[in-house]
């Protein structure tokens, strides 16, 4: 009956504590709304207080979600917006890292200050939220889970700094896995293209033919079409839960197959 347990129709993270970074749009908001309907805890991270407020008014007013604004690109943004987290929340069980940037183009449109922007929020802002999570999510034995990308598995034509920037979270994930353990978890999610406001109006809105962009998405993966931000969250959900006890260091593909071959 104890092993029946395991198998349960949703991941049980009732009255944990729970920061999302990048959490106002995106997969960060349904990774927030998730964990509200499974009883947790949630500090929602945006980048500005307007932002914050905004994405919170969209998850609708409740009193377990709590506002958590901060620029992620500075490590001294990471340390105060994750301490008013833990203090607002009381302490700290999960870290999810999705806050992310990603620029489409072709090498030469990449200089130094777009490596810089990119860099800073996907990779640096990672690293420096987990630091400053450190002391609380050992004290929970608590876990973390990076939002990575199929870009940071394989390559893509006109992704190359979005992909070196998700592949360095990739490994950062498990080379963390094992410093931590065996008292702080830690993983990721690689999602392919997801339907997003970072992929319509950066990627789709902004092509000569946003048609035949959005099409050229669709048949990205064998699966043919886009995820949700919700098939991620549930994802999320699932490796931040004691169901997944036993797993760390992972890079859980959602991709409908991208990462398969070609």
């Amino acid at each position: 009956m104890a092993e029946e347990a395991i198998f349960r129709c949703r991941p049980i993270v009732t009255d944990k504590c729970v920061l999302v970074t990048g959490g106002s749009r995106g997969i960060g908001r349904g990774t927030v709304e998730a964990f509200l309907k499974a009883g947790a805890r949630v500090a929602v991270n945006g980048r500005t207080a307007v932002t914050t407020a905004d994405g919170i008014a969209a998850l609708g007013e409740s009193e377990r979600l709590l506002a958590a604004p901060g620029d992620v690109a500075t490590a001294a943004g990471c340390e105060a917006m994750v301490g008013a987290a833990i203090e607002g929340l009381g302490g700290l069980d999960v870290l999810v890292n999705s806050a992310g940037i990603g620029k489409f183009g072709p090498i030469e449109e990449f200089d130094e200050a777009a490596w810089d922007e990119t860099h800073n929020v996907n990779l640096k802002g990672t690293f420096f939220c987990i630091r400053a999570a450190l002391a609380s999510l050992r004290a929970s034995n608590g876990n973390i889970v990076n939002v990575a990308s199929d870009v940071g598995l394989i390559g893509q034509a006109g992704l190359t700094v979005y992909s070196a920037s998700k592949g360095g979270v990739v490994n950062m994930t498990r080379a963390m896995a094992l410093e931590l353990a065996p008292d702080v978890r830690v993983n990721s999610v690689c999602p392919g293209y997801v339907d997003t406001d970072m992929v319509r109006r950066d990627y789709i809105e902004q092509a000569d033919d946003p048609a035949a962009a959005e099409q050229e998405v669709v048949n990205y993966a064998p699966l043919k079409r886009i995820a949700t931000p919700g098939e991620i969250a549930t994802a999320i959900l699932y490796l931040a839960s004691d169901d997944a006890r036993f797993i760390t260091g992972s890079a859980l593909q959602i991709e409908g197959g991208s990462t398969a071959g070609r």
